[in-house]
């Protein structure tokens, strides 16, 4: 468990959100799955719901009705607009540019050269997850991608990355390294991914037990990707919630 009220150090996956066309019906979902105690804002906030536990932030639920809904992982910057400067110059795209998010923060997306989507987020008053690596909140972040190689050297200069390879002989994986310290992965995605699944960005949330967890999707509405499966570090799957949203349990 890691617990934390401070800013994270720039580079590390620090907060992941949902954005949705139903909001309300997702919110239904994670809190019956994960048990999250979800506090609805203002209409100023766009009807923003945070996810906590045990008093304690772990997640955000937003409403985008001109999108696919999707999870998207934020990587913490001390200054949002040097480092979206620092995107461009690595070959990256700005998708929105830095803006101010009330008192709370200030955020860019933007794409990498392998066309993964990420957030930036700069902390104020918001410092992005309270509480990690525990049951119901975030686990691991991962960039997904058909050029590792390219990946790595745009997130080298854009956030300073160092790697250690973690792949074998039949799968390249990477751990990107804050500080000399493992932050999240890079990999590849594997050959039998169907040609027109893009480069993505997976949110991982702990789970005590695996299975039970994929069939409570599947009691809620949602659906099954990847049945779970035995890897060195534990038990995962991937799953889509019934709007259409995918992550990992």
């Amino acid at each position: 468990m890691v617990s934390r009220d401070t800013p994270w150090p720039d580079g590390t996956p620090c907060w992941a959100d949902l954005m949705t066309r139903d909001p309300e019906a997702a919110r239904t979902f994670y809190r019956e799955l994960f048990g999250w105690d979800l506090q609805v804002g203002g209409e100023e906030t766009g009807s923003y719901a945070m996810a906590n536990l045990g008093g304690k932030s772990v997640a955000g639920i937003g409403q985008m009705d001109s999108m696919t809904p999707v999870w998207t992982t934020y990587l913490a910057s001390g200054d949002a607009d040097a480092t979206a400067a620092a995107i461009k110059k690595a070959g990256g795209t700005l998708l929105q540019e830095p803006f101010d998010v009330m008192e709370y923060g200030r955020m860019l997306v933007a794409s990498d050269t392998t066309g993964g989507v990420f957030g930036v987020w700069q902390a104020k008053q918001h410092t992005g997850f309270e509480l990690a690596n525990e049951t119901g909140a975030d686990l691991w972040n991962e960039l997904l991608c058909r050029d590792t190689a390219a990946a790595k050297d745009f997130y080298a200069d854009a956030f300073g990355y160092t790697y250690s390879d973690m792949g074998g002989s039949d799968y390249d994986y990477w751990l990107f390294e804050v500080d000399g310290r493992p932050a999240g992965g890079i990999g590849a995605l594997p050959e039998s991914v169907p040609a027109q699944v893009p480069s993505h960005w997976r949110t991982y949330f702990g789970v005590d037990d695996c299975d039970a967890s994929v069939a409570k999707v599947q009691e809620l509405g949602g659906s099954v990707l990847q049945p779970p499966m035995d890897m060195e570090y534990g038990r995962y799957a991937l799953v889509v919630d019934p709007q259409g949203a995918a992550f990992c349990v």
